[in-house]
């Protein structure tokens, strides 16, 4: 039997810097504030983490503090993936020497590689480390998709246990929940947790929660308990402020968004910057239509 990392919201949240590096007490202020808020999942150094950014020691330093802030209450999920298997495969290894439960591994990105290719890269990580793993498929981002043959194989595997699925495609969603049932399946986007939700997801790993972590738990929770309508409410609700989230390229909005809230996310790291004036009037509206108190 598989090992579910988690099931309702995980936020992938953002990486707080200062001109010195990272902010580690803005960090744990974010950490405390996403627990008290009933999120059900830290995912740290993914991309709304600027992981790309990060060296590798200061990568692994983020990951340690989160598991001892978090202390056990909610998992840690830790981004390593790479478009370097070995280099990866180390990242894999490190996180979870300082007390990781479990990694979020994109696929390779630039240099990319064919579906083989995949399957092998993807194995090596596997083989490397005891703590389960969740598949990251955005070729949005990466310019490649996990094909279903792919998947077929990698599914096998014992601690590759779910998916993070932002294609924005819903039929290659649904054929995922379709055949691989013992693959734990989470919505990437936002707009799309209900839907995701729907077709038998366990949850959502999401941007928005990092503003707004009591309404992305508890529009999974309220699906879970059967009130599909009330959770639809939730997704309705949000998707205006979703699609200012993804106005700029992600985390500029959100990051941003953190710091009209006074929460002093801080600077974004290059080659991200700052928002346009336009886009951030707009982003501080959405949040005050939805009713957040700035």
């Amino acid at each position: 039997m598989k090992k579910t990392l988690f099931t309702g919201s995980g936020v992938a949240l953002v990486t707080p810097f200062k001109d010195s590096g990272v902010d580690y007490d803005t960090l744990g202020n974010l950490l405390e504030f996403q627990i008290e808020n009933k999120t059900d999942a830290i995912i740290i150094c993914g991309t709304t983490g600027e992981a790309s950014t990060m060296p590798d020691s200061e990568h692994i330093s983020v990951i340690e503090y989160a598991v001892k802030k978090t202390a056990g209450r909610i998992p840690v999920i830790a981004g390593a993936g790479s478009n370097d298997t070995n280099h990866g495969v180390e990242l894999a290894k490190a996180a979870e020497s300082v007390g990781a439960d479990g990694l979020l591994l994109v696929t390779p990105y630039y240099n990319k590689t064919t579906q083989k290719g995949l399957v092998k890269h993807f194995t090596a990580f596997a083989e490397s480390v005891d703590i389960p793993i969740i598949l990251y498929n955005v070729p949005s981002r990466t310019g490649m998709n996990i094909s279903i043959d792919a998947l077929s194989e990698l599914q096998s595997i014992e601690n590759i246990v779910g998916i993070k699925e932002a294609s924005g495609n819903i039929s290659y969603t649904a054929e995922v929940a379709a055949k691989f049932p013992n693959l734990d399946l989470y919505s990437g986007n936002d707009d799309m947790t209900v839907p995701v939700l729907s077709l038998g997801g366990k949850g959502v790993i999401s941007v928005i929660a990092n503003i707004l972590p009591f309404d992305t738990h508890d529009m999974c929770q309220q699906y879970f308990d059967g009130n599909a309508q009330k959770a639809t409410e939730y997704q309705l609700k949000m998707i205006d402020l979703v699609a200012k989230l993804f106005c700029e390229v992600n985390p500029i909005p959100v990051k941003t968004a953190l710091n009209i809230m006074g929460m002093n996310a801080g600077k974004l790291r290059l080659p991200l910057c700052e928002m346009s004036e336009g886009n951030y009037n707009a982003l501080k509206k959405s949040m005050l239509d939805y009713g957040m108190k700035l």
